[in-house]
């Protein structure tokens, strides 16, 4: 049984005293016992074939157009067991006839001279496969283009990145735009800007272009650009040639593309990506050698700056962003364990058929599903933000219905305990939050409205509605009380594709998304939407308090470097005609709730997702973007379609969430699944958040803490209950990470573990003082003279984990309570064990 340690005693005697339950963890979630060892893809078997791809052969050849044109080679093994495996660096390459191009043990190539012949790549067992290549044009030598050949040169050596001369203010005196999303203005800052002395065509080598990144002269970059290089070669022939900028008829990158889009890959395995960018006039060519990567997941694989992905020791799905002239492509690789799945828990919908699908391609086999008790506590925080009172735990565990589980979901749906947990979420979401004490009746009519809408099961599309096309005053239409934290079109802008649409497109507004497709274009189409929103103040009505209408007038806003006047304009979309009676506020919503918007409906399953495991399918999951795909793509697009096909029905969601043998997994670890971070073969445990935590201490202990004392709240109000932050102010629930709801991002909230929750936990007079409190739970068992001594240390862990102790467990109580000689060392020693249980993981963690 667990070992003893002192309760810091709250009373004037100061004597240290006894028991602190540091239980045997009853869910082995939180051991790092080592996984045993599985196969991963396993012996591939004998090479059956080879095959070279270029990623833009046509008619079983490739061309390389001019003495600047370079091309990445990818040679892929085929197997008998049907594995196919990178051999791009293992096979030998053979040119015919030589002369013509070069081409190193990497498979990169470069051309030499105009002619036509075969590479042939052959293995260590003699399998060979062979590609036809032309070079053309290799002697012309045409005018360089600034933005189509130059600019990608400054992205990929870091010229333009954020921490040099990308950022705010340049550095050393010397700006360009971030990731040149403005190639005109830097052509002019480079070759017009310090009187010329950056670029010196009558000499290119003297230009401070060359010499500073070549380490001729010192550079706080370092050398980035050897002076042997390719890509120095060409930024000396461009100043050579007289600096010429883009004629008017220049193509431009329309699209890029990687090769290949997905693959399976095994532990510490490679494969060499491709990057090929398609141009305006339907020409294309390789770039891989100027392309940037990065993993969205560092735990899983690397990539080398020349598109060689290795992967690392774990299992999971790891995407690698590519990134081109402001265009970007994903390559995905799944890296599985391979571990033997004897058996899988019989699906009940649609969700235990994915993500089982999904842990079978890994080879990961999921844990068992809980036990009745851990699914009775689990669903109580996650559906209503409580714990379960002891007869509720009493009677579902002696239930033998086997739909009990699904009957006590509904059960809970329908609960006010719901709705008040699920307000408190979109609460902080629309940061209805009190700055001055005049904002307490705004932010508590939209607390009450949204609690209804809740409660109602009002569609979630309707609900989207009411708040973004409030019109009128917080009386007439509580929704409105939105726009009064978001008075900036760009918070408008920003807040409404966050929360709603699971986008994060602050970037755009000053420059073309590093991460992502978005542009400037695409910010103000998106903020014209919000341009005709009018704001007043009326006689009668109180301070502060504004009144929100449309403003007639044609919807637009100005793009801040064009000037143009753009229309509203839905992300991804054609620019919508309105006139100016119209509300565009209204068109915005019909755009967003249409059945095929790709944005509206996966960001409020992915939302709930996070909820509901932990972690989105989408992770952050108010950051879904093509370069952050989810590990689950399958799931987000079913999980959405059924979300719109039910009505947008929020409470069916959940419903068909949390019934999900999935969700009703084990947080228990078998011999596999302990590192799974992303593919939900366990349920993934999670301190209880701040306001549950503290309602959940308040019932453990029956001491309720003070959270009223604003207008219009009783005392008696629960924290999951607040219509905004707590008055008085509350330590605990800033301690344990309580957002202020300052943003629109659920990252405001803090659930990583710390060192002052745990001293606050055992040392704080709050909490001393809620255990030992002369009307609280140690106070009211003590003075029982009906139950025994079992029984009431039974109520104590029902209310603390919905469970009956176990026998060690009723033992070490039994024993500390049977020291007491009286009714107050009684009080005293029921203290003690209150005061153990509520600082165990068991207790503070959802499992």
């Amino acid at each position: 049984m667990p070992s003893i340690h002192k309760r810091p005693e709250a009373n004037t005697l100061g004597t240290c005293v006894i028991a602190l339950f540091v239980l045997a963890s009853p869910f082995a979630i939180f051991a790092a016992e080592p996984p045993a060892p599985a196969k991963g893809l396993g012996d591939p078997g004998q090479l059956r074939a080879l095959k070279i791809d270029t990623a833009r052969t046509i008619n079983g050849q490739f061309t390389l157009q001019g003495k600047d044109a370079r091309q990445q080679l990818a040679v892929t093994g085929e197997f008998v067991t049907g594995q196919e495996r990178d051999l791009t660096r293992t096979v030998q390459y053979d040119v015919a006839p030589a002369g013509l191009i070069q081409i190193d043990a990497t498979g990169f190539v470069v051309p030499l001279a105009d002619g036509q012949g075969t590479i042939t790549a052959r293995s260590s067992t003699g399998l060979t496969a062979s590609t036809q290549f032309v070079v053309a044009q290799y002697v012309a030598q045409p005018l360089l283009h600034f933005d189509n050949q130059i600019m990608p040169i400054l992205t990929k050596f870091g010229c333009n990145s954020g921490n040099c001369h990308g950022k705010a203010g340049g550095q050393g005196g010397f700006a360009l735009s971030l990731l040149g999303f403005d190639p005109l203005e830097d052509f002019e800052r480079l070759v017009k800007e310090e009187r010329g002395r950056r670029v010196f065509a009558a000499s290119p080598e003297k230009s401070l272009l060359l010499r500073k990144p070549a380490g001729v002269v010192p550079h706080g970059g370092g050398i980035r650009l050897p002076r042997d290089s390719h890509s120095y070669e060409v930024l000396r022939r461009w100043i050579a040639q007289g600096l010429p900028y883009d004629t008017p008829e220049a193509p431009r990158v329309a699209r890029i593309e990687v090769f290949p889009r997905e693959r399976i890959l095994s532990q510490n395995g490679e494969q060499q990506m491709l990057v090929v960018a398609h141009y305006s006039d339907g020409t294309h060519e390789d770039v891989t050698s100027l392309s940037q990567f990065e993993p969205n997941n560092k735990d899983l694989a690397k990539v080398s700056s020349s598109g060689l992905v290795t992967t690392l020791d774990q299992t999971g799905g790891v995407a690698i962003m590519a990134r081109y002239h402001g265009e970007v492509a994903v390559f995905q690789a799944s890296i599985p364990l391979g571990a033997p799945i004897d058996a899988v828990p019989s699906p009940r919908n649609f969700i235990d058929e994915l993500v089982f699908k999904r842990l079978k391609i890994l080879g990961l086999p999921p844990s068992k599903v809980c036990d009745d008790a851990t699914f009775l506590r689990r669903t109580s925080i996650d559906i209503a933000g409580r714990l379960p009172i002891p007869s509720d735990a009493e009677q579902f565990l002696a239930d033998t219905d086997s739909n009990k589980r699904d009957k006590w979901i509904d059960k809970l749906l329908a609960s006010t305990d719901y709705a008040d947990y699920f307000a408190r979420k979109w609460i902080l979401l629309l940061r209805s939050k009190r700055v001055s004490t005049s904002d307490a009746r705004g932010t508590m009519t939209m607390h009450d409205w949204v609690r209804e809408a809740l409660y109602s099961n009002q569609p979630y599309d309707q609900i989207v509605r009411d708040i973004l096309c409030a019109s009128g005053d917080i009386e007439q239409h509580p929704p409105v009380n939105w726009w009064r934290q978001v008075k900036d079109t760009s918070d408008q802008v920003e807040n409404t594709a966050q929360v709603f649409l699971g986008l994060r497109i602050q970037c755009a507004r000053c420059h073309h998304h590093p991460f992502d497709r978005w542009s400037q274009q695409d910010y103000y189409g998106f903020a014209a939407f919000f341009s005709r929103v009018g704001r007043k103040y009326d006689k009668g009505y109180q301070a502060n308090v504004e009144r929100i209408y449309h403003d007639r007038g044609v919807a637009s806003a100005k793009h801040p470097r064009t000037g143009a006047a753009v229309p509203p304009t839905g992300l991804g979309g054609q620019p919508i005609q309105l006139t100016p009676d119209d509300d565009p506020r209204e068109a915005l919503v019909d755009w967003m709730t249409e059945k095929d918007n790709p944005f509206f409906a996966p960001a409020l399953v992915n939302r709930y997702w996070k909820h509901f495991f932990g972690r989105g399918l989408v992770d952050p999951e108010d950051d879904m973007r093509l370069t952050n795909p989810a590990s689950n793509p399958e799931l987000l697009d079913a999980l959405a379609k059924h979300f719109i096909t039910s009505g947008f029905d929020l409470k069916d969601l959940v419903r068909t969430i949390c019934r999900s043998q999935v969700y009703q997994l084990s947080a228990e670890s078998n011999d596999y699944n302990l590192a799974d971070k992303q593919n939900y073969a366990r349920f993934y445990p999670r301190r209880m958040m701040a306001e549950v935590l503290l309602d959940s201490i308040d019932d453990v202990t029956l001491s309720r803490s003070n959270l009223g004392g604003a207008p219009g709240l009783p005392s008696e109000t629960r924290a999951v209950q607040l219509p905004h932050d707590p008055y008085p102010y509350q330590y605990f629930l800033q301690i344990f990470g309580m957002p202020e709801g300052a943003t629109a991002c659920e990252c405001e909230r803090v659930d990583s573990p710390n060192l002052g929750q745990n001293l606050h936990l055992m040392n704080s007079a709050e909490i001393q003082g809620k255990v030992s409190s002369p009307v609280g739970r140690a106070a009211v068992l003590s003075a029982d003279t009906v139950r025994t001594p079992e029984q009431k240390v039974r109520e104590i862990f029902l209310f603390v984990y919905s469970r009956p102790p176990k026998a060690h467990e009723l033992e070490l109580a039994l024993k500390h309570l049977g020291k007491a000689k009286d009714k107050q060392a009684e009080k005293s020693a029921i203290e003690d064990i209150l005061w153990a249980l509520i600082n165990t993981k068991e207790f503070m963690y959802n499992h």
